[in-house]
């Protein structure tokens, strides 16, 4: 019984040897019962006393300051955490449960000890460990890594486990670098390998895998929050493949993280962006687009640049913002004001919830992008034949351009006489008979145009949507893009019908056919 006594009485001395540790014991305390109205949040902090701050807290106010640091006695904090007196005792009656005899000493303690804050162990500077020192008798350390996890063993009295046989060891460094188990010719060339760098050059065989970037750009961007729709009610696809290509290859290129960085957050900023660094800034268009009828276009674009604010710093600055929207948090180190400061970065984008997505870039895959480097080669060999030419045979110049003339066309251009637009917008006829429409855009608009003409008889009528270089992406469209919804036909009081509908190029959902079903 006496033995018994004086180990507990050792281990308790022990115990209360220890330093009060701000982070693990006095911050919950405060965090849970204080903070509400003496944290730092200014709207909901009542008597101008701040707990969340050292300084705060120690502040004179009136004579008094919540904590003396190395004074109990005089430490208000002390007295109105233990007080009786209803009108003094913090917390105020009915705003919460009253510290335990046990935490008050713990508060005690703490301020005699000094009263130290700490920052909140996520925020604060991570300091190099030493590697420590190990007995390598019962594992043979090969790097850092296995230096400390030796340490940690034998300070559990615990035995390593058995190195692992080399079909094991392909096939678990396989899935930890592709995500995939090792192919039969992989594992061949493994076992077949006895060199002392045989395990390095089995790394370096699946890091040059485009299976690597590919198993690695996908905790990428989950981050980044990449999907292939749109999210919401009706969740239509969405087409931003590209960005995700480009997060691919940065990994499998081993692209710098401040470059991989730069170009993300800001690749259409720098000057004379490359393709690719506009593509890289989708990572801020990964936002969700609300198609569905009825919504608000701003409530839904404000939203998006919201998702963008909190998104950027959880991904780059590791720590949650979100809570700072509406109100400073009581952990996190961004206040409200700061939270809309960064804001303000980002509300300055272009696109507006628009069901076109626009702005967008045209992207080609890679086997357009091969086509296109062959017309590009054949027409620049074309122009170089062009300016080597010293004398033009005219009377060939002139066979040639006639047969390049089109053979008489059974389709008749029409003159727009008459021009109107349900949104208001400017319809301006060119001299070819082509419409130019300027001015006010709208999601839908109704285009009316007149024409005379002495043709007895009409069979079809044709529309084409012309580019245009002053147009957003050149045209077709205002935006790059247009749907055709409706066409209506009529001459004085009379209506044609139709009775087929065809085109050269259809969006899905949005059939030529659909443009003369009434």
């Amino acid at each position: 019984m006496l033995i018994r006594f004086i180990f507990t009485l050792i281990l308790g001395l022990s115990a209360l040897s220890a330093k009060v540790s701000f982070n693990d014991e006095i911050r919950p305390l405060l965090s849970n019962t204080c903070y509400r109205c003496h944290g730092p949040d200014e709207e909901d902090r009542k008597a101008k006393l701040r707990l969340d701050t050292r300084e705060g807290a120690t502040r004179e106010h009136e004579g008094f300051a919540a904590i003396l640091p190395g004074n109990i006695e005089d430490s208000e904090l002390i007295y109105r955490i233990v007080t009786d007196d209803e009108d003094e005792m913090m917390p105020p009656p009915g705003k919460g449960e009253r510290f335990t005899k046990e935490q008050i000493e713990l508060f005690k303690r703490w301020i005699e000890e000094g009263a130290e804050y700490e920052v909140h162990w996520s925020y604060a500077k991570p300091v190099r460990a030493e590697i420590p020192r190990v007995n390598e008798t019962m594992m043979k350390v090969r790097n850092p890594i296995d230096a400390f996890i030796l340490s940690r063993l034998e300070k559990e009295d615990l035995q390593p486990s058995k190195e692992a046989d080399p079909h094991t060891l392909i096939r678990r460094v396989a899935l930890d670098l592709t995500g995939l188990p090792p192919t039969k010719e992989e594992v061949d060339v493994f076992l077949a390998d006895e060199s002392a760098k045989a395990y390095e050059n089995l790394v370096n065989r699946l890091l040059n895998k485009p299976a690597f970037g590919e198993h690695w750009a996908r905790m990428w961007l989950d981050l980044a929050r990449y999907a292939d729709s749109a999210g919401y009610a009706d969740d239509p696809g969405r087409t931003i493949w590209a960005y995700r290509d480009w997060v691919i290859r940065a990994f499998n290129e081993n692209m710098p993280f401040d470059q991989f960085t730069i170009d993300q957050i800001a690749g259409d900023l720098v000057s004379n962006p490359t393709e690719d660094q506009l593509i890289a800034t989708a990572f801020h268009r990964n936002t969700k687009t609300n198609n569905e009828g009825g919504t608000s276009d701003e409530e839904f674009r404000n939203a998006a640049v919201v998702d963008r604010v909190n998104t950027t710093m959880a991904t780059w600055m590791g720590t949650t913002a979100a809570c700072a929207q509406c109100h400073t948090h009581k952990y996190d180190p961004i206040s409200h004001a700061e939270y809309f400061q960064m804001f303000a970065i980002f509300n300055q984008s272009e696109d507006a919830d628009r069901r076109n997505e626009a702005p967008i870039i045209q992207v080609m895959g890679d086997q357009n992008k091969k086509q296109a480097a062959k017309i590009s080669a054949e027409i620049a060999k074309l122009e170089m034949e062009m300016k080597s030419a010293n004398k033009l045979d005219l009377k060939a110049f002139a066979k040639w351009e006639a047969d390049l003339k089109p053979k008489a066309s059974p389709w008749h251009v029409l003159m727009p006489s008459k021009m109107t637009a349900s949104s208001g917008a400017n319809l301006k006829a060119d001299y070819d008979g082509s419409i130019l429409v300027s001015g006010k855009t709208a999601e839908t608009d109704d285009y009316t145009i007149a024409a005379k003409n002495k043709l007895k008889k009409i069979t079809a009528i044709k529309i084409e949507a012309l580019a245009y270089d002053k147009l957003t992406s050149g045209g077709p469209g205002r935006s790059g893009n247009f749907v055709l919804n409706e066409i209506e036909l009529s001459s004085g009081k009379s209506k044609a019908s139709f009775s087929n509908a065809s085109s050269t190029y259809d969006q899905n959902k949005f059939e030529a056919a659909s443009a003369i079903d009434g």
